[in-house]
């Protein structure tokens, strides 16, 4: 019963130890340092629209630092332990306690302690930036077509910036080849080559490229 009870311990205590250990080493000092300097930041506006938006009796400058304070604590915990959710919604949880536990005057406080709280996780979690810019994506080009035809399909595939040749098949029935390219949604290329003439077909296929684009 024993010798059971000490190897579950050894094993969940070995869990423990090798998912913090992995968390730390995927840290650098300038990702702790950026998300640092982003939650000094953000905390510091949500303590500027605090005080700005205070329409009460007595105005708590501690208040204020506590909101900077909290998200300050809440970015660097959630970028230890952000992989295992659940341990991170419990160490965030165990910290928001500790300030529930005072009294809070005006049910706009919380609000703000919630406000500081989430961009903690945000930031821990690192999603810096919320809007998705469109970038381009990559594709495979399968085209087939006449041999007269390829001058104006290389005029069309000049104008892409990324393009790589997979592979290039000649036969007497004219050239079939596929093409890796990154081009945007919005880029019609396969209208452009099916109005060449001599282009039979050419279909885009959506993949990923060896660099992880």
């Amino acid at each position: 019963m024993n010798t059971t009870s000490l190897s579950v311990t050894d094993i969940v205590k070995g869990s423990i130890v090798d998912t913090f250990t992995e968390q730390f080493a995927a840290l650098t000092p300038l990702s702790v340092v950026v998300a640092l300097v982003m939650g000094f930041l953000v905390g510091l506006i949500i303590a500027l629209v605090y005080r700005r938006s205070y329409r009460g009796v007595l105005y708590s400058p501690s208040f204020a630092m506590t909101l900077v304070m909290m998200t300050l604590i809440t970015t660097p915990v959630v970028m230890c332990i952000k992989s295992n959710i659940a341990l991170s919604m419990g160490m965030v949880g165990a910290l928001s306690i500790v300030r529930f536990r005072t009294a809070v005057k005006d049910p706009m406080d919380t609000a703000y302690m919630f406000w500081a709280l989430t961009m903690g996780i945000l930031l821990g979690a690192g999603l810096y930036v919320f809007i998705k810019v469109p970038s381009a994506t990559s594709y495979l080009l399968v085209l087939h077509c006449d041999d007269s035809a390829m001058p104006a399909v290389q005029g069309v595939l000049s104008r892409i910036k990324y393009r790589r040749m997979r592979s290039k098949t000649v036969t007497q029935n004219g050239t079939e080849m596929t093409v890796e390219v990154r081009i945007s949604e919005r880029q019609d290329l396969v209208g452009q080559l099916l109005g060449i003439q001599g282009v039979y077909d050419a279909t885009l296929v959506a993949c990923q490229s060896e660099a992880g684009a």
